[in-house]
């Protein structure tokens, strides 16, 4: 090489260690809208200049940082893109991919909506005030076999371990094989730095179709675990850092229902005696004025409750704060008892009763009349009115497009020559939803009183089944659930993390403080309102005590509790139960059915007295509001609903503050009356008729 030539490769050397020949860097994307469906916009990233490798930051969490393209966006929502090149000059961009539908156009208008609510009810006060950092932190690695995930291999082995326990194991670094049984061997490796713990010794069973014993084992697919030497934040895919904050709406409602407990001396404990014998109807009279027995009250109402949140939300939280979140949902079951009795028992007290004889009571009636006995007219007024707009947009949301999307969703899965027929599915599901609520309460009460014992029935027994099988290991389990309630790694918030993921999906599925089931059981027939006030306190019991505690259990007992499956809500849940009973999907498909079926007839009653309390009660009123509510539901059928249904969602959580809020103001007001009623009831001047 001469010498000219020589100085050529110098400079340009020198050049590119200082970016001097390198264009500036320049950022384009070029979006794609595939069809009128919502959040499956695309867009792809254009760049020049600068120097490769690039990263891409999109706002979208579940795209990586090595992507040039996204997915899932929002259309008509803003998103956002950074480049970085190598040398970290940076470039961003905003754009909006355009809408092409009305279900897109709807969406996206609700998106700044929900934005606001969800800001409002998932404030973190105890991030705000510097008590906890939300950060999430990882402390342990999960060994996983490779493939495990995969139902087609039948068997899985552990061959050997290539380090001893206790072995101080790097990155990448070689750990173990396993052995498939068609005689595959697949080799495990090291994610991080740290300790590792052996957990399935060399030759142990993974998984074993063939031997019962290995089956439904506690967590068979941990081969082991790796303690990592420092605590390392744990962040989405697209570099956001993850956190789990203490939402200001789960704080409300698990205060609150601390607040009955103690305020009540712990009714939810001693009333449950007496809550079954009214149960049975062992005090009810005949005279008493109302529309519904004890037991169609409570049903009528359980079948609001005891539906998805039981069959998903109990995933989700497993999913996310593993087996100790149960522990935590329990506990929270057993104290929004204490807040279903104080809503229930004013519900009837401060009800109206036509000269129908029909009913009309709940958080709008008590708030209203109850504060403006203590001179707060006003306050009460707003409150009424603030619950009132809440609970009827949470009908139309949550308690009937939700549930008829899922319900479709579920029954198209099955039958796949259904999908794009979620129009005339919700035709069919209108119309049967409107024989029903044309009839009022007392109609709805003949169908939840049968739908509900049957559907829980069915799930109860099919989970009992599964545990039975496991009995060797319920001490097992339980100990599981108890430690991880209580030492949960960092990686799930710690023990405040996996508290709040099981209050907080405790309370999303019992629902109690909403003030929502204290409308049904307004119409209840009796002339004593603390007698419905405890017989509604055993909701929250069968909901998650018991329900949702099921479903926990045989998410443990079948190892799907880890968290490594890569599924969620409902289908967690399904392939569970599937491990067990591989036609379950088809039971889940009807149980999910009538779940959303009674849901929705319910919900309807709620958002009925709602919109009677605003619009007046005539059948012209009623029936208008019947005719949209069925409209919504071939709406739910028909169309994705992102954040329609988030703000309908959020709608039923907000129930929330006006009902709490009135109901520790009159606390006092419910406590007396408690302590007169047990006092008669003791004495015998409440009699007994059977």
């Amino acid at each position: 090489m001469n010498l000219k030539a020589l100085c050529g490769v110098v400079v340009l050397s020198i050049l590119s260690i200082f970016n001097l020949s390198a264009e500036p860097l320049k950022v384009r994307v070029e979006k794609v809208n595939p069809n009128g469906e919502i959040n499956n916009a695309k867009a792809f990233a254009i760049v020049s200049g600068g120097v490769a490798p690039y990263q891409y930051k999109w706002s979208v969490q579940s795209v990586p940082l090595t992507s040039d393209s996204c997915w899932g966006i929002t259309e008509g929502s803003a998103f956002t893109l950074t480049v970085t090149d190598a040398k970290g000059n940076k470039q961003s961009l905003s754009d909006v991919v355009s809408t092409t539908s009305a279900p897109e156009w709807l969406n996206s208008s609700f998106v700044p909506i929900v934005n606001a609510m969800t800001t409002v009810f998932f404030w973190d006060p105890l991030d705000a005030l510097g008590i906890r950092d939300p950060q999430v932190l990882q402390e342990e690695e999960r060994v996983i076999p490779p493939f495990w995930a995969n139902d087609n291999i039948e068997e899985m082995y552990l061959q050997d371990w290539a380090v001893a326990d206790g072995a101080d194991v790097k990155e990448g670094q070689f750990l173990a094989t396993v052995k498939r049984g068609s005689g595959k061997i697949d080799s495990v490796y090291a994610q991080h730095n740290g300790i590792l713990e052996i957990l399935i010794p060399k030759g142990g069973v993974i998984r074993n179709q063939e031997t019962q014993e290995e089956e439904v084992k506690v967590g068979p697919t941990l081969l082991g675990l790796v303690k990592l030497h420092e605590p390392k934040p744990v962040f989405h895919p697209n570099g956001d850092k993850k956190s789990q904050g203490v939402p200001i709406i789960v704080i409300w409602l698990v205060c609150g229902a601390l607040f009955f407990t103690i305020r009540m001396k712990f009714i939810n404990f001693r009333g449950v005696k007496h809550a079954i014998e009214l149960v049975q109807g062992k005090f009810d009279n005949p005279n008493d004025k109302g529309e519904v027995s004890h037991f169609q009250a409570l049903t009528t109402a359980l079948s609001a409750t005891v539906g998805l949140g039981n069959i998903a939300g109990v995933a989700v939280a497993i999913s996310l704060g593993g087996p100790g979140a149960t522990f935590w949902m329990i506990l929270a079951g057993l104290m929004g008892m204490a807040s279903k009795f104080v809503e229930c028992t004013l519900g009837v007290k401060y009800r109206e009763i036509n000269e129908a004889g029909e009913v009309s009571g709940g958080p709008m009636y008590y708030l209203t009349k109850g504060l403006e006995k203590r001179n707060l007219g006003k306050l009460g007024k707003m409150l009424a009115v603030l619950f009132t707009i809440l609970c009827i947009g949470a009908s139309f949301g949550g308690g009937n497009m939700f549930q008829a999307n899922q319900a479709f969703a579920q029954v198209s899965n099955q039958f796949p020559s259904l999908a794009g027929y979620g129009t005339w599915f919700g035709v069919i599901l209108s119309a049967l939803v409107f024989i029903v609520i044309v009839g009022g309460v007392k109609s709805i009460a003949r169908v939840t009183d049968k739908i509900v014992p049957f559907m829980c029935g069915i799930y109860v027994l099919f989970s009992l089944i599964i545990i039975f099988m496991n009995f060797g290991n319920i001490g097992d389990v339980f100990g599981e659930i108890i430690s991880g309630a209580f030492e949960a790694p960092a990686i799930r918030g710690g023990i405040v993390g996996v508290l709040i993921i099981g209050f907080q999906r405790a309370a999303f599925s019992n629902e109690a403080g909403v003030g929502s089931a204290s409308i049904a059981h307004s119409a209840s027939k009796t002339d004593e309102p603390v007698s419905e006030g405890i017989v509604a306190l055993l909701e929250p019991f069968v909901d998650t005590v018991l329900v949702c505690t099921m479903t926990a259990l045989v998410l443990v007992f079948t190892g799907y509790a880890d968290g490594t499956s890569g599924l969620n809500g409902s289908e967690l849940t399904s392939a569970a139960f599937s491990e067990v009973f591989p036609w379950f999907s088809w039971v889940l498909m009807v149980a999910i059915l009538l779940f959303a079926f009674s849901t929705m007839i319910s919900w309807s009653y709620y958002g009925l007295k709602a919109w009677t309390f605003a619009f007046g009660n005539s059948k012209k009123v009623e029936l208008i509001y019947k005719v949209i509510f069925c409209g919504f539901v071939i709406i739910g059928s028909s169309v994705g609903l992102g954040a329609v249904l988030d703000f309908s969602d959020l709608m039923i959580l907000g129930m929330a503050f006006p009902n709490i809020a009135g109901l520790v103001i009159m606390s006092g007001e419910v406590k007396n009356d408690l302590k007169d009623y047990m006092a008669r009831v003791k004495s015998g001047a409440i009699k007994r008729f059977k």
